[in-house]
């Protein structure tokens, strides 16, 4: 099997999401730039950075931003608990933590399941979502983390 037949046969194969929850929905990223799953620290705050950026964390050596989801889509709560816990993603060159009020599980999604999200105004520009997915009785955002994380508006890149 040449190595083009066995990228294909991959692209056709249902994706896994994590999903999360941020309020009441209920969101999905593409488990690959997914790096681990921590508990939420304080960072250390940075001057003039802003709301949503709560500021740095040092990885065993990396110094990570931290991004509180919550309040980057203007959830009204965002209080930090047992639950809240900061995912770090691996995006492009970059490890960036978000963090959100839940991790719900990881879930295959396939292709087929996946609708294009409706025009609407949301707290979350749709550029940035992938689509919606029906899961059972749980309907799943499918976020595009990376093009969100790198639009310059989240100021995390130069």
């Amino acid at each position: 099997m040449g190595m083009m037949e066995k990228i294909d046969v991959q692209t056709s194969l249902a994706r896994e999401y994590l999903t999360f929850r941020l309020g009441d929905e209920e969101y999905g990223i593409d488990i690959l730039k997914v790096q681990e799953i921590r508990g939420y620290e304080n960072p250390t705050r940075i001057a003039n950075a802003p709301h949503f950026l709560k500021g740095v964390v040092n990885l065993r050596g990396t110094i990570v931003p931290i991004v509180d989801l919550r309040m980057r889509f203007g959830c009204s709560s965002s209080e930090y608990n047992s639950f809240t816990v900061t995912i770090v993603l691996h995006i492009g060159q970059r490890t960036i933590g978000t963090v959100v009020d839940s991790v719900s599980d990881v879930m295959e999604i396939p292709a087929d399941a996946i609708r294009s999200a409706p025009e609407m105004s949301s707290a979350i520009d749709a550029t940035y979502i992938r689509g919606l997915a029906q899961v059972g009785e749980r309907m799943v955002i499918l976020l595009d983390i990376e093009s969100m994380l790198m639009s310059p508006d989240m100021g995390l890149i130069d």
